[in-house]
């Protein structure tokens, strides 16, 4: 979120903008690697970061076999395919970095608490 302190009343407000945004943005338009993991003549675990192997969350998810079964009991594949198609990532990324600024900024204005004698 930033280097700074943020003060605990906005952690709700924080925890929003992650659900409506930082983690649908990760999810469906943010590639990971995800290595194969190899055994050399040792018995040392090798890890290779093949280009086939990078992939969104989402995506990866979709190529498991029966992945329906991992799905939390209230959700459905054809909703998590909506929230896919809502917007491109760019679009996405402009929208989440701008409700990130309105957010810092509302953490930065002055805490309501008092901050002692002073």
């Amino acid at each position: 979120m930033g280097y700074g302190h943020i003060a605990g009343e906005h952690a709700e407000g924080i925890q929003k903008f992650y659900t409506a945004y930082l983690n649908p943005y990760l999810n469906y338009n943010r590639p990971c690697g995800y290595a194969t993991v190899s055994l050399d003549g040792r018995g040392k675990r090798r890890r290779e970061y093949k280009v086939e192997d990078y992939a969104t969350p989402y995506r990866k998810w979709k190529g498991l076999p029966e992945a329906e079964k991992y799905l939390k009991p209230n959700t459905s594949v054809a909703r998590l395919e909506e929230w896919k198609g809502k917007l491109s990532g760019t679009e996405f990324a402009k929208k989440m970095r701008a409700e990130r600024s309105k957010l810092l900024r509302r953490c930065k204005i002055e805490s309501p608490v008092a901050r002692g004698t002073e």
